[in-house]
């Protein structure tokens, strides 16, 4: 099924989030199993040659667009060079599939975290995956290997350098076991725990999250002075990262998604809207990314419903027209039930919203989750040591 106009495909297996883990591990030597993927579509081995060690940043909601709209706020990192250019983000593209994506290795389609929140086939409830701790059990709900499993298996000193709060959460075993958890405090306790990390083994790598930028997007949203002053602190981090990387360190800058803000007259409340709600048994997903759960027997009537409400306003397909399109890569039909009977992702600037049942989520100034190039497009910036200058 074709996408509307200005929708985007995440080209899986050449230039998404999926593909940089393993392309930095096979820049280490790792033999990497991803499936029918190419190990290095990025060709990071070339790229980064000489390289024993790596650490990856993935600063939460650090759009493409946003960054080279905002070149006063980051000149540290509009003045990066970039190995293979914007790559994109998977879809949906929100955080915790995100995280996963990178993790594996893999598009969501096959590692199964497939939304910001998904129904729990055969149980009359919704798991939400930032809030996740052992129900269901991460290692089952996400059964695929890790880049980080392989990395450490072939004696790759392999170290994650996260928030405090993350640590044993069920997203975090599900995105980054194999590696070691070093908790990080604070921007600089970041930085710290990342170049000491990049320091052990032989070969090192290295990843690390902050989330600062996305949470102040979605506050404040993405065009306000709040949000361009945490750019400035992102872009003073990531110089600090840089000018401390040993002498055969690569530094690699990437993201989750970008971010649209949304006005108060894009909205559209599911609670508002009768025609939304009938016949529906959960709800779940985010305002730009809804998966709908219907009754037995009614998928095809909400269906309908969905498009007649939201007409232009959102992409509105079945299950199968979704996944046939590609934009979780190869669905494994094991994890199919994990998507909505109806996948509605937002156009333009619209979000759907939830007033009722979501009321904080649902006064937030900005979002992501859908197909635009906003969203999408992500950087992948380098910084390299100076004996590979």
């Amino acid at each position: 099924m074709s996408l509307p106009d200005g929708f985007g495909v995440p080209p899986y297996g050449s230039a998404t989030l999926a593909d940089v883990l393993p392309s930095a591990a096979s820049a280490l030597g790792v033999p990497v199993h991803r499936g029918d993927l190419p190990v290095d579509p990025l060709d990071l081995t070339a790229a980064v040659a000489g390289a024993r060690r790596v650490a990856v940043l993935l600063v939460d909601g650090l759009g493409a667009e946003l960054v080279a709209a905002h070149r006063g706020q980051a000149p540290v990192l509009n003045a990066l060079g970039t190995p293979v250019g914007t790559l994109s983000a998977p879809c949906p593209s929100t955080t915790p599939v995100s995280l996963v994506t990178l993790g594996t290795g893999l598009p969501p389609g096959s590692h199964g975290v497939l939304g910001f929140v998904t129904a729990v086939p055969g149980e009359e409830r919704t798991l939400n995956h930032v809030h996740w701790d052992d129900d269901p059990d991460p290692l089952r709900w996400q059964a695929q290997p890790t880049v980080f499993e392989q990395a450490a298996a072939d004696g790759v000193s392999c170290t994650v350098v996260a928030p405090h709060a993350f640590a044993a959460s069920g997203l975090t075993r599900a995105a980054y076991r194999g590696a070691d958890y070093a908790s990080a405090f604070s921007p600089g306790d970041l930085v710290a725990g990342m170049h000491a990390a990049l320091r052990t083994g032989e070969r090192s790598l290295v990843y690390g999250y902050t989330a600062d930028l996305d949470l102040t997007g979605h506050v404040r949203g993405v065009d306000s002075a709040a949000w361009r002053a945490q750019l400035g602190i992102v872009d003073r981090l990531v110089e600090q990262l840089a000018e401390g990387l040993p002498e055969d360190a690569v530094l690699l800058v990437t993201a989750d998604h970008g971010m649209v803000d949304v006005p108060e007259t894009t909205r559209l409340d599911v609670g508002a809207e009768p025609g939304l709600t009938e016949g529906v048994r959960l709800l779940a997903g985010e305002p730009r990314a809804r998966y709908v759960h219907a009754e037995p027997g009614a998928a095809d009537d909400v269906l309908a419903a969905w498009r007649a409400v939201l007409g232009s306003r959102a992409w509105v397909v079945s299950r199968a027209e979704a996944v046939d399109s590609g934009v979780f890569g190869p669905v494994d039909p094991a994890l199919a039930d994990r998507i909505g009977d109806v996948v509605a992702l937002a156009r333009g600037s619209w979000a759907i919203t939830d007033v009722q049942r979501d009321p904080f989520g649902s006064m937030l100034a900005a979002y992501h989750g859908s197909l635009t190039p906003a969203e999408l497009a992500i950087p992948l910036l380098a910084a390299r040591g100076r004996a590979l200058r």
